[in-house]
């Protein structure tokens, strides 16, 4: 599996994936989730709009530390079922020694929609 991970990809590939920064503007909990999770709504600005994610990041973030909390999201992925909820776009985070997630965030405020390349 590790081998796989580490293979590698061509520029034209990586310019296939839709990075963008945005805010959250509503969290709420999502109970039918197996693991514990948030329901997200996130602002990308007026190019993209609204879209929802949910995310397992129950260990580190509460609802209120992640209102208004800037993230990085691939915004490009088809929407995911999960349980009676519809992820539009994936929440970015690195995993922690314990595979907890600690979101990413872009250094400075930045403008809603701003793609990362």
């Amino acid at each position: 599996m590790l081998e796989m991970m580490n293979s590698p990809i061509t520029w034209s590939d990586f310019e296939k994936i839709d990075m963008r920064a945005g805010t959250i503007i509503e969290v709420s909990d999502f109970p039918k989730a197996r693991k514990p999770a948030f329901k997200l709504k996130i602002d990308f600005g007026s190019e993209i709009g609204i879209k929802q994610s949910s995310a397992q990041i129950t260990r580190f973030y509460n609802k209120e530390n992640l209102l208004n909390r800037q993230v990085i999201a691939v915004v490009n992925f088809p929407p995911k079922q999960i349980a009676d909820f519809m992820s539009e776009c994936l929440v970015l985070g690195v995993y922690d020694e314990n595979k907890d997630v600690i979101l990413l965030q872009p250094g400075q405020p930045a403008s809603n929609g701003m793609k990362i390349g």
